[in-house]
């Protein structure tokens, strides 16, 4: 499938301020490997193959072993998250795909368990963030792999 725009070249100023709250969202009080996990998530669910190509290539440069990634599609049923992984991995969900009258009072306790306000805060910014993301590379078809270079993300060593 072929690139249908380059959005960063039609809206520059627009990237710029994405790529500054993605930055942001590194230096929050979320770890990063929870995020990695969390951006994989959100891009399966929105199928944009980009990030998820990206996030996947992020989270082994962050040093993710390779079987916690092919386990993020059925985290339900894994034994290899955290209780505080797990809470993460649904609360982007619900964020993700909202229901009709919003996210719902289980699993906003059940995150609540593991994360304090700051932190919910913060994941809830991390979760935005990556949809935004998914949303502007799945509708116009960015190539997986085409930004590998420019990214780093060449050293994950995936081909």
């Amino acid at each position: 499938m072929a690139q249908r725009l380059d959005y960063g070249q039609q809206s520059p100023e627009l990237v710029k301020k994405l790529v500054e709250l993605s930055m942001a969202n590194r230096k929050a009080s979320i770890e990063q490997g929870t995020l990695d996990l969390v951006n994989l998530r959100a891009s399966q669910m929105n199928g944009c193959a980009f990030c998820v190509d990206m996030h996947v290539k992020d989270a082994v440069i962050h040093g993710e072993r390779p079987l916690r990634l092919h386990h993020v599609a059925t985290w339900r049923e894994s034994p290899l998250f955290s209780p505080r992984e797990l809470a993460a991995l649904a609360w982007t969900e619900a964020l993700t795909h909202l229901p009709p009258h919003g996210v719902g009072d289980e699993v906003y306790a059940r995150t609540r368990e593991h994360f304090s306000d700051k932190e919910l805060s913060d994941l809830t910014f991390a979760i935005m963030t990556i949809n935004a993301w998914n949303r502007v590379n799945a509708a116009f078809h960015t190539v997986p792999g085409s930004q590998d270079a420019l990214y780093g993300l060449d050293r994950a060593h995936l081909v």
